[in-house]
């Protein structure tokens, strides 16, 4: 290696550019910390000529990302364009098939060929680093794969998009309709245009995929993930929630079972006092279960150009120390190709809103069909007709712990009565 670290950049978004300004802003502290200079000589984007407050004097500028991998005098190539196929993808194998080490902020791309990406950078004896894709400026990655490295991991529940987190929060706080706080969270900039991968939770699981791999040794498995979103979560689940002395939140969990590895996005009820229940707005927060050091809590900007762009600095101090760990742990030829818990075999306790007609027996009905099903019921809330022309009341329970397949046969007997006017909603309830 030269007497600097050279660092090409492809992509001048948000995070690239945050990621000039702290190479600029902090240049003196990371000679320190890399011990050389972290230099970059090359930047790619579609519109370089666009002011982004960041001085790009003496470095070569590129409308091309692959012409500047093909080019530039780089040790490090950053991808930051995003995406699970196309240009990023092409970005990074070119990178590693020069000898260039690669790090990158795409949890979408690591989600879908992470396998793929990882295998060829043993073979071309480079890194692949992406501590900026799972919890923006949380240094989880880093966490799992080093600082954790003596613990069996139990469990993993993540707060891993900040969207939903503040689209949850803000309906709390004014009890307003999801359509509404979602538009706000998009005149705000928290929300994309399209927000699909936020509130139907596909960038959770991505992150999740990534996190589960690193816990627990095993391949990448992002179809193997059950995922729900938030889009049916209503005012009054939140109300109802607050009431029972819950919170809903939008989680990612991982369990390894014996009959294989969990992994699950959806919405949640948790005690009001858990920790996770106090991480608000666009924060996120990872909660790690270790055998020897117990209960641990991460928590921080999930996004955002600064803390995300400090995940991915963090990455390249690594590569400038030397330091080389395969991408998920262990090499892809030791990662085990672990089997998917069904999800019908988990066990818990759930949360039940259901809008039925004001008449005599329709609760002692729907309670045949949870008794038939073995599910014991444990609170109930009703609070009078609803403002419909049906004058329905809603209804809400909560159950002890059972079996997912039980819920689900039961959910689908109470829907098929005449009294339920409207599909039931359930939300799982976890013990965080």
């Amino acid at each position: 290696m030269s007497d600097a670290l050279n660092i090409a950049i492809a992509g001048l978004g948000t995070v690239g550019t945050g990621t000039l300004q702290l190479l600029d802003q902090q240049a003196g502290l990371l000679v320190e910390r890399a011990g050389l200079p972290l230099r970059v000589v090359a930047v790619a984007d579609l519109d370089t000529g666009r002011d982004r407050g960041v001085a790009l004097d003496n470095i070569a500028c590129f409308d091309d990302a692959l012409k500047m991998v093909a080019e530039a005098d780089a040790h490090v190539v950053v991808e930051l364009i995003g995406g699970s196929d196309g240009i990023a993808r092409e970005v990074c194998e070119a990178a590693m098939a020069r000898g260039r080490h690669v790090v990158t902020a795409n949890k979408a791309l690591l989600a879908h060929h992470g396998m793929e990406l990882a295998g060829s950078a043993e073979q071309a004896g480079v890194a692949l680093a992406y501590e900026a894709a799972v919890a923006g400026g949380i240094p989880i990655i880093k966490a799992l794969r080093e600082g954790l490295a003596g613990n069996r991991i139990a469990r993993i529940t993540g707060i891993l998009n900040g969207t939903c987190n503040y689209i949850l929060s803000a309906m709390r706080d004014t009890g307003k309709e999801f359509d509404e706080v979602l538009a706000e969270a998009q005149a705000l900039g928290y929300a994309e245009a399209d927000p699909s991968f936020d509130v139907d939770g596909v960038d959770a699981a991505h992150k999740l995929a990534l996190l589960t791999a690193v816990a627990y040794g095993c391949a990448v498995n992002f179809d193997g993930i059950h995922m729900e979103g938030i889009r049916h979560i209503t005012s009054r689940d939140i109300a109802c929630a607050e009431e029972l002395g819950y919170r809903i939140k939008l989680l990612g969990i991982t369990r390894r079972l014996e009959d294989g590895v969990e992994q699950r996005v959806h919405p949640c009820l948790i005690p009001a006092g858990a920790p996770l229940a106090h991480v608000e707005g666009v924060l996120n927060a990872v909660a790690v279960e270790g055998d020897f050091v117990g209960p641990t809590m991460f928590e921080g900007a999930g996004a955002g150009a600064l803390p995300t762009a400090s995940a991915v600095i963090a990455d390249i101090v690594d590569i400038a120390r030397g330091l080389r760990i395969p991408a998920f742990g262990r090499p892809v030829a030791e990662l085990e190709e672990a089997p998917s818990a069904p999800m019908e075999n988990h066990c818990g306790a759930y949360y039940l809103r259901l809008s039925v007609a004001d008449r005599p027996g329709v609760i002692a009905d729907i309670s045949a069909i949870l008794r038939d099903g073995d599910i014991s019921m444990e609170s109930m809330l009703q609070h009078g007709r609803a403002e419909t022309s049906s004058g329905a009341v809603s209804v809400v329970m909560t159950t002890h712990e059972t079996r997912e397949a039980a819920m689900a046969q039961a959910l689908a007997k109470i829907a098929a009565l005449d009294s339920v006017e409207e599909a039931p909603c359930m939300i799982r309830m976890e013990a965080v």
